[in-house]
């Protein structure tokens, strides 16, 4: 492999798939996603693409799939999943749901990859989120989980220093079905031209990727204006 090789989870549509577009003209892009037949729709539309469609929450199924993995200069951590409402009205499932996919998978598959990281000098990007800066009322659940990763990429910043950067990424509302999911949990319309489109949230990810391999963007925070 000639290219340099990405792995994109939640790449087979939002802001996921606006990543793998946006890192297709230069890398061999791997569509991580759990609907394979999303994913390779993806895939079918990059100029050098693989899918990597495994459930991120099966730790076999996951240790199974890096398997084949030799190279990894960049890996993009954007699945997640959204929660909303207050804590008295949560579920121990959703709150084991929200850490389970918005934490402990991208801290397992970071873990699981760090040799091939290493050795490339890689960067670990985490599609993060304003809720992980800051939180509102009936954030709980995904606040927390997002608050945790933060901390997740702040703790690998440190003890990888001078051989993997990390970036974390925070934009504010992005115009997702995720996004749009949201607004119906909050009873609010979904007005997609008052937010961000997925692309210039893929921008600013391209931004930290084009660095050289002495500089590194340690956190960005992305707002509609």
């Amino acid at each position: 492999m000639s290219r340099p090789v990405a792995l994109v989870t939640g790449a087979s549509r939002g802001i996921g798939r606006a990543i793998a577009l946006a890192l297709s003209p230069t890398h061999h892009v791997l569509v991580g996603g759990r609907n394979a037949d999303l994913v390779g729709d993806v895939v079918a539309g990059l100029e050098s693409a693989e899918p990597f469609a495994v459930d991120l929450t099966d730790d076999v199924a996951l240790a199974a799939a890096v398997e084949g993995i030799e190279r990894l200069d960049v890996l993009v951590h954007s699945a997640g999943v959204v929660a909303f409402g207050a804590l008295a009205d949560s579920s121990t499932a959703q709150w084991r749901e929200a850490l389970e996919l918005n934490v402990v998978a991208p801290a397992t598959l970071t873990r699981l990859l760090l040799p091939r990281l290493r050795a490339a000098h890689g960067l670990v990007v985490f599609l993060n989120s304003g809720a992980g800066l800051t939180t509102h009322r009936g954030f709980a659940v995904y606040s927390a989980s997002k608050y945790a990763l933060t901390a997740l990429a702040d703790a690998l910043r440190l003890d990888e220093r001078g051989r993997v950067r990390v970036t974390s990424v925070h934009p504010g509302r992005v115009a997702t079905d995720m996004q749009a999911q949201l607004n119906t949990l909050q009873g609010t319309p979904y007005v997609p031209d008052t937010h961000l489109d997925p692309a210039e949230v893929a921008r600013a990810v391209r931004l930290a990727v084009d660095l050289p391999p002495d500089a590194s963007i340690d956190s960005v925070r992305i707002n509609p204006v």
